[in-house]
């Protein structure tokens, strides 16, 4: 674990960079690599992508990873990040409101500043009754209270992301006002529309709810600039850099199977930059 006092400052560096002038910019690490590169890059702060410690580790996403297993990664991160850490904690790892407190305790122990909760079920399944959803929120703020760490709770609004039955888009903003109102009250700081990417939308969604609202960065969304202008708080990456990185890596060794030559292995980043990674 972290030491105490840091992460106490952390997690107030990280709830503060909601309420800035621009967005936060959120890259979503995998490893302790990738959260160092982060931190080398002069970012504020990092997030973790569930899907990539998932594959790193050897799982599929959707809370396949065992608990411990997760902690244990996000440890190394935490060690390795002089910025806030905020971990993607899918659904909160518990079949119960209760369960879920206890590993949100487990992962401020393993040193996250922030955690990410989803209101989905777990591998893109149904979303979960909205006061199950919403108690599962305020467990893990009771669950943060006792720990003596302000934890930044970021509520995902899965509404966007699932196949979910409403009459057509203005149903589905109000159902998706709804939840998000419920998971503010229950003690998220945060608001995660994933899959939200239309600007009339947004914009209405930031206006209703006067709370930080998080966008999933990728292709077709607005870019930084004009997410700022419609309100936006928070800006994360999700999987984007991890598939990134394997596709590089498919496309090199598909490559090297068709040619036989190794050209394909050049790299402007060598193995002097990931060892000066570590280096202060």
């Amino acid at each position: 674990m972290m030491n105490g006092h840091m992460q106490l400052e952390h997690a107030r560096t990280l709830r503060r960079m909601h309420h800035g002038q621009s967005p936060l910019l959120l890259p979503n690490a995998w490893d302790a690599g990738s959260a160092r590169l982060f931190v080398q890059r002069g970012f504020a702060a990092v997030a973790t992508t569930s899907g990539g410690v998932a594959w790193s580790l050897g799982y599929q996403d959707g809370e396949q990873v065992p608990l411990d297993e997760v902690l244990a990664a996000v440890a190394r991160m935490a060690r390795v990040c002089s910025v806030p850490l905020s971990v993607d904690f899918e659904g909160g790892y518990g079949a119960t409101p209760a369960a879920v407190g206890t590993s949100v305790r487990a992962v401020i122990e393993a040193g996250a500043a922030g955690v990410n909760i989803e209101d989905g079920t777990p591998g893109h399944g149904p979303l979960r009754p909205l006061d199950e959803a919403a108690a599962r929120i305020a467990a893990a703020r009771d669950a943060a209270t006792a720990s003596g760490v302000a934890l930044v709770i970021n509520a995902r609004v899965d509404l966007w992301l699932h196949e979910v039955p409403l009459a057509d888009a203005s149903a589905r903003m109000d159902e998706g006002l709804r939840r998000a109102r419920a998971y503010l009250a229950a003690g998220a700081d945060c608001i995660y529309p994933i899959g939200l990417r239309d600007r009339v939308e947004l914009a209405s969604l930031v206006k209703a709810l006067g709370a930080p609202v998080n966008v999933a960065a990728g292709p077709g969304v607005p870019p930084l600039g004009e997410l700022a202008r419609l309100g936006v708080a928070r800006v994360s990456t999700a999987t984007r850099f991890a598939t990134l990185a394997l596709g590089a890596v498919d496309q090199a060794v598909a490559e090297l199977r068709s040619s036989g030559r190794f050209d394909g292995l050049a790299s402007a980043f060598t193995y002097a930059d990931a060892q000066a990674l570590y280096t202060t």
